[in-house]
């Protein structure tokens, strides 16, 4: 599953020997800029300013956390009881410690976190990736760039179960990337497919951001996990069309015949290989269908289909040995991932006091009405304003630092909280794929250096940004239908029965 913390925690560190000598001086010169920004918003806190400029005092330090890389729950809680304790005293302070983990979390809607957590994690587990892969291949193949389609719907496929974009861009990477370089095609492509892959993970159910919003929001888990479905599947059928346009018009980006695949396949061959796939059509009938016909709510959607990744789990794994192990690995895994998230709200729910208390959300909000933006205009603003945000932050940062502060200018705006939940998420997702932070871009990297992947071509890094840059319009297409067509987010969820 997608971790809920920065993907590396550990604060920065004195640049390892071997550097150079410049990049050295670079390092700790940055090193010392954050220490001092660290150091003069702490003290601008504690000053006798007004409360706004407390709020942004407290933004700054927390921006400045999230840069020397502490836990992203720590870097909310720390600057939000100063702010706390700046404004309103130290009885505010202990009032808030001593109520608000409780109340956070003792949420009857936050019940199904751990249901999909483990669910997830089980099917992670069960080892689907291959086949899943193996069934785009058959029936995609004939395609122009069918390989790299294959790959981009094996994806949506694989977010169904995992919830994960680095890990599902990670496992069809080591698949997908050699069977596209065998075939012909360009690097940029064969990488590029594999990055757009991952995309769909954190708006196909169960997705750990859409859960975290939803907590942010105080809106109902259940119903922002469908709002995710409609735009993960809109954003897989986009991206495989833009590779179907790149295989057609690109010369030689898919390599002879437009990236068809040559491989003859049986339609007994076809069948057999969807056979192996059951468990994604089992657990999606189960989460989306109980829902919406309200035979299930959202916690009792979700224990079922845990307890369907169990028989899952037994079912493909069971004859290997191995079913136990993944049981145990699931287990460990999710008490792991439901306490960050218990954490994280926590944290979100501080600083969204402090925020309130000092005025920042409702400054913003008026600043907002002043500037008579109306909804598709604020909408393309913070597109904007993410895809700047992205250019230095990750998906989680960006909602913990924006959230809280739109929610009164959303209503305002007459914006569905669940329309922008999927907004919000797909925005985070272009994050961890452009530079200069690109994560998921990085973790391709990583792999391609592996020659059992890269089959001995060097792919640099600036070859995978490329390749993300290469879909980047097509990403832009993705937010406008979702604006002119707010439906394909709301519609699941205003449908939904069983509450």
């Amino acid at each position: 599953m997608t971790t809920v913390a920065a993907p590396d925690e550990r604060p920065i560190a004195p640049p390892p020997v071997g550097l150079s000598r410049k990049h050295t001086i670079r390092s700790w010169t940055v090193f010392g800029i954050l220490v001092v920004v660290l150091f003069g918003s702490t003290a601008a806190i504690f000053m006798p300013l007004k409360p706004q400029a407390i709020g942004c005092a407290a933004l700054v330090l927390m921006m400045t956390l999230l840069l020397l890389r502490l836990p992203v729950a720590l870097t909310m809680m720390i600057p939000s009881f100063a702010g706390l304790y700046a404004l309103r005293g130290e009885k505010t302070v202990f009032s808030a410690l001593s109520s608000l983990p409780y109340h956070q979390v003792a949420n009857w809607t936050l019940s199904v976190v751990p249901m999909f957590v483990l669910m997830g994690l089980l099917m992670w587990r069960s080892g689907l990736t291959a086949n899943l892969y193996t069934v785009a291949r058959h029936w995609l193949g004939w395609l122009p760039g069918g390989l790299a389609v294959g790959t981009n719907v094996a994806g949506a496929g694989l977010a169904a179960v995992s919830g994960s974009t680095t890990g599902t861009a990670y496992a069809l990477g080591r698949i997908g990337i050699p069977e596209m370089l065998k075939a012909g095609y360009d690097r940029r492509l064969a990488v590029g497919a594999v990055i757009v892959a991952g995309l769909p993970g954190q708006l196909i159910p169960p997705s750990i951001l859409l859960v975290l919003y939803a907590g942010i929001a105080e809106v109902p888990v259940g119903k922002q996990l469908l709002a995710g479905i409609g735009p993960g599947i809109l954003v897989a059928i986009l991206f495989s069309i833009a590779i179907v346009l790149y295989a057609v018009f690109g010369k030689d980006l898919a390599g002879p015949n437009r990236g068809r695949s040559t491989e003859k396949v049986s339609w007994k061959d076809k069948f057999d290989s969807l056979a192996k796939a059951w468990p994604i059509p089992v657990l999606m009938v189960v989460i989306v269908g109980g829902m919406l016909s309200g035979i299930f709510t959202a916690t009792e959607a979700g224990a079922v289909a845990a307890l369907c990744s169990v028989g899952v789990v037994f079912a493909l794994k069971g004859r290997t040995g191995g079913a136990f192990r993944a049981l145990a690995d699931g287990a460990i895994g999710t008490v792991s991932t439901v306490g960050a998230i218990f954490l994280l709200l926590i944290g979100v729910e501080a600083l969204s006091r402090m925020m309130i208390l000092s005025g920042i959300s409702n400054g913003f909000a008026d600043l907002i009405t002043r500037m008579d933006l109306g909804r598709v205009e604020f909408i393309l603003l913070m597109m904007v304003v993410d895809i700047i945000l992205g250019a230095f932050m990750e998906p989680l940062p960006m909602m913990v630092l924006t959230i809280p502060i739109l929610i009164p200018t959303l209503a305002s705006l007459d914006i569905s909280l669940l329309w922008f939940g999927a907004f919000t998420v797909f925005m985070g997702e272009l994050a961890i794929v452009a530079p200069p932070v690109g994560v998921l871009a990085m973790v391709i990297h990583s792999i391609t250096k592996d020659r059992e992947v890269n089959l001995g071509k060097n792919i640099p890094l600036k070859d995978v940004f490329m390749a993300a840059l290469w879909f980047l319009p097509m990403a832009v297409v993705v937010v406008l239908i979702l604006i002119m067509f707010p439906e394909i987010a709301t519609f699941l969820p205003d449908h939904a029965g069983g509450g």
